[in-house]
């Protein structure tokens, strides 16, 4: 069985799943998919404008199909990037959407808004329903570390980030996650966090580590 996924492997569904030895799969499948994760790629790396490119294509890809709760997905997929990023701006574009959306993609968006309630925790993914539901801070960071699609855990980690619930080592997760993908936009706003409780926690010395790792990963990538 090969998957079209045109979305975190967290909210992948069957209605975008063909099988080899069935019907060709459909071009919109191929393209949506192919336009996701550039625009996806693009936005951790830095790149808005190819991002903002690649993200309308594969809208339009899906809206060909008039599926809402599928642009509703592509939609969510482009707010989880942002949490991962620590950008924690409201998620206009699924909420525009959020009536035709399925139960469990509107329990994802509660999540990573914040405003999840254990109610929502049944219909989140594995890693993140583990998340959720963890008892203290230490274990929701023990449960996120634990999530292998290196997205999903920055995604996890951004929301523990946003709940006032992110510990050191979570922050290490964070950083190690974005630095051996070389994304260059989580791994800037990991480093700003970490830089910052340096800071407060009076730790000079550390504090200027940082910044100097985080001046090496600010400079331009080489055309």
């Amino acid at each position: 069985m090969s998957k079209i996924n045109i979305v975190l492997s967290a909210l992948a569904v069957a209605a975008l799943a063909a099988c080899s030895s069935g019907p060709p799969v459909p071009d919109w499948k191929m393209n949506a998919q192919s336009s996701i994760e550039r625009f996806e790629a693009a936005y951790l790396n830095g790149n808005a404008l190819v991002e903002q490119t690649e993200f309308q294509r594969a809208r339009s890809q899906v809206a060909g199909t008039g599926k809402i709760d599928l642009i509703a997905r592509v939609e969510l997929l482009r707010c989880a990037t942002r949490v991962a990023s620590l950008a924690f701006d409201a998620c206009m574009g699924f909420e525009a959407l959020r009536q035709d959306a399925s139960p469990a993609d509107r329990a994802y968006a509660a999540y990573l808004a914040g405003t999840a309630q254990p109610a929502d925790f049944a219909l989140l993914p594995d890693g993140q329903r583990a998340v959720a539901g963890a008892g203290s801070d230490a274990a929701a960071a023990s449960a996120a570390a634990a999530i292998k699609e290196p997205l999903s855990r920055l995604v996890a980690a951004g929301v523990l980030l946003r709940a006032n619930r992110a510990t050191p080592a979570l922050l290490d997760t964070a950083v190690a996650t974005a630095s051996d993908q070389g994304w260059r936009r989580p791994l800037l706003a990991w480093l700003g966090v970490q830089r910052l409780r340096a800071e407060q926690a009076g730790d000079t010395q550390e504090a200027l580590r940082i910044a100097r790792r985080m001046a090496i990963v600010g400079q331009p990538p080489a055309p």
